[in-house]
């Protein structure tokens, strides 16, 4: 049974066992939420909570798995303790996926750190870059074919709460949107990918994802109607989900961090609950260049 936020006690990191049922909320698109387990931060570090330290260019602070700090403007000192708290972060992101779910640890592909200094209610941005209507995470340049989105997110916000909506089961949606969506067409593909407008070829599974996004964030009788759980993620905690599969929008908020892991949805401990298992269940058949 879906259940849109599952809440779970205890403020440590490290050493964190799952029950069977955390796992299955996780897998059926449900978000976990850790109201006492916050990221704490250093004295010096509390010097990063500045919007401005966000380069007007880019839209997040973001650090390689195996790089530095790209997106932020400050002192050399101040990007010297920015690496320092987003390798911190990715560190104790891992453990603790690791530590949760066993299964995944051999197949997880750590992403990007982000680090999000600025306030969500007040850009500026277009229907379909805006995450303040609800969707699910799909990358237009990247195809993955599949492969799942998990993210683990902290609010380092001293003071305020970090605003979400859950939305309805994916499934739910997908029966909704599915039958509006144009048939896949392989050539459209290959000529994205020999333009280069796609980084690899992108799958069957890919333009669904894409167009599922697309029509949610659109569809602005699904915006205001479609039902939802308001969820107020508190001043350092902590919450983890597959963001290609939790519904989710975002209506406030300031000074977040997030990573990225990413995960082929066969190392899942039920690959049928994935978007992949659930969009090929749906088509009754295979989906073109994606496979569980």
């Amino acid at each position: 049974m879906y259940q849109a936020i599952v809440e779970l006690p205890g403020a440590e990191w490290a050493g964190r066992q799952s029950e069977d049922s955390s796992i299955q909320a996780l897998e059926r698109g449900g978000v976990l939420y850790f109201p006492s387990m916050g990221f704490e931060l250093s004295a010096p570090e509390q010097r990063l909570l500045r919007a401005d330290l966000r380069d007007p260019k880019a839209r997040n602070i973001s650090q390689p798995a195996r790089g530095v700090v790209k997106g932020a403007t400050g002192t050399p000192e101040e990007l010297e303790l920015l690496n320092g708290m987003m390798r911190r972060y990715r560190h104790q992101a891992l453990q603790l996926v690791n530590d949760m779910f066993p299964r995944y640890s051999a197949h997880l592909r750590i992403e990007p750190t982000s680090y999000r200094p600025t306030e969500v209610a007040s850009r500026v941005q277009s229907w379909r870059a805006d995450d303040r209507r609800l969707h699910v995470d799909a990358f237009p340049s990247r195809p993955n074919r599949g492969e799942r989105i998990l993210r683990v997110f902290s609010n380092l916000n001293p003071q305020q709460p970090r605003m979400w909506r859950v939305g309805e089961s994916f499934e739910a949606m997908a029966e909704q949107f599915l039958p509006l969506i144009p048939a896949f067409r392989p050539w459209e593909a290959r000529l994205l990918r020999s333009l280069r407008i796609t980084k690899s070829l992108r799958s069957e599974y890919d333009h669904m994802m894409l167009q599922l996004h697309d029509h949610m964030k659109r569809d602005l009788h699904y915006q205001r109607e479609a039902p939802r759980t308001v969820a107020a993620f508190a001043p350092s905690s902590t919450w983890v989900c597959f963001s290609d599969q939790t519904l989710h929008a975002v209506d406030s908020g300031q000074f977040m961090l997030e990573q990225t892991f990413f995960l082929p949805a066969q190392h899942q401990y039920r690959p049928d609950q994935s978007p992949l298992g659930i969009l090929t269940r749906m088509a009754g058949r295979p989906l073109q260049g994606a496979r569980l």
